[in-house]
């Protein structure tokens, strides 16, 4: 019996401390290795349209001063959410943003025009339907450029990293083949491409597309959650993390939140190019022109941007010296702010990190 209880003792202590490991691991992490202050700055550069601005947030360890390509990157949003509220969101008590400055990398973000804490055209303040769409992507892809071109002369660099999310990686992608000298490493996290079927997330009708369309609250958590089945909603977002992020987000457009009930703005202009490019089977970009090593990835419950516009999409980057695509499990468009989202931070450093396959 003394034996069996020992034993069980055993079997109780191992269980905490793998417990403790494990919490270490998802809100810990920004010890030991990953120990030291992370400095944050902002500013904005100027945007190619005239008279708007578009903000940036840059954040690395404390006293950093050695930069290289290889440990520098860029996130770029998506169509709807800003980058500032999505990768540098301290879910568990840190961000995207905080994992990576951690390792050593010298990371920024931008806020599209329109988006975020960037200008918003004085369309924007005029209803929807009294102008055309709003940041296409060619347009986002110019801004990235500019704000590409603001870091490398910051840190004296021929390239940098670039990551893009859904509608992002259409941004990031198509820079990346306009300017390969500039790119170093590319991943692209839920990838758009040729669409087979409307999405069933997007009421998309061509014929009255405003400047800008608008999101409630209500709007983001069903799209979110959008054909998962209850077992596979349960747990998958931690408590409180969907009302941090909508707080923060829609805080970013003060007077889209002072409407009842409030809502987000965001630039109809993708909309559009879904409308005219995506769906028709022309996509804004050739794989075939990167030329630097790719990372693609997504979650296996993505119905945003499903696997199959991966698979379509993967063959035909042709060019690169390599190329991964990985899928994560229980996961979905938005896996990077649910329980599996260390899986994501993980296979991206591992990408950025590793030396090129001989």
């Amino acid at each position: 019996m003394k034996r069996g209880l020992g034993f069980a003792a055993w079997v109780l202590a191992l269980a905490s401390l793998i417990g403790r490991a494990a919490l270490a691991d998802q809100g810990g992490q920004m010890s030991g290795q990953m120990s030291g202050q992370i400095e944050m700055s902002e500013h904005m550069v100027p945007a190619p349209q005239k008279g708007l601005q578009i903000y940036v947030r840059n954040k690395h360890l404390a006293g950093m001063s050695s930069f290289g390509p290889a440990k520098t990157l860029v996130f770029v949003h998506g169509a709807t959410y800003p980058a500032s509220t999505a990768f540098d969101l301290p879910l568990g008590g840190f961000s995207w943003m905080d994992y990576l400055a951690r390792h050593g990398y010298d990371v920024y973000l931008l806020d599209l025009p329109g988006y975020g804490r960037s200008t918003r055209p004085p369309e924007m303040d005029a209803p929807a339907s009294a102008n055309p769409p709003l940041e296409t992507t060619d347009q986002a892809v110019a801004a990235l450029a500019a704000v590409v071109d603001d870091v490398r002369a910051r840190r004296g660099l021929q390239s940098v990293d670039v990551m893009g999310w859904s509608w992002g990686t259409a941004i990031a992608a198509g820079f990346a083949a306009a300017n390969p000298a500039k790119v170093h490493r590319l991943v692209l996290y839920a990838p758009l491409w040729v669409i087979e079927t409307p999405p069933t997330t997007l009421k998309i009708d061509p014929d009255h597309l405003g400047a800008y369309r608008q999101v409630t609250r209500a709007d983001a958590e069903k799209r979110w959650l959008s054909g998962l089945t209850p077992a596979q909603q349960a747990g998958l977002i931690p408590p409180g993390w969907f009302a941090q992020w909508a707080d923060a987000t829609f805080a970013t457009d003060p007077k889209g939140a002072a409407q009842t009930p409030p809502v987000l703005r965001a630039p109809e202009g993708v909309i559009f190019d879904v409308v005219r490019y995506w769906q028709k089977g022309h996509p804004t970009w050739d794989p075939a022109k990167l030329t630097m090593p790719v990372l693609m990835v997504q979650a296996e419950w993505d119905h945003d941007t499903p696997p199959y516009m991966s698979h379509t999409l993967f063959p035909l980057i042709t060019h690169a010296p390599w190329k991964e695509y990985v899928t994560l499990g229980e996961g979905t468009h938005t896996i990077m702010m649910e329980k599996n989202r260390l899986q994501l931070f993980r296979v991206v450093q591992d990408f950025l990190d590793m030396p090129a396959p001989r």
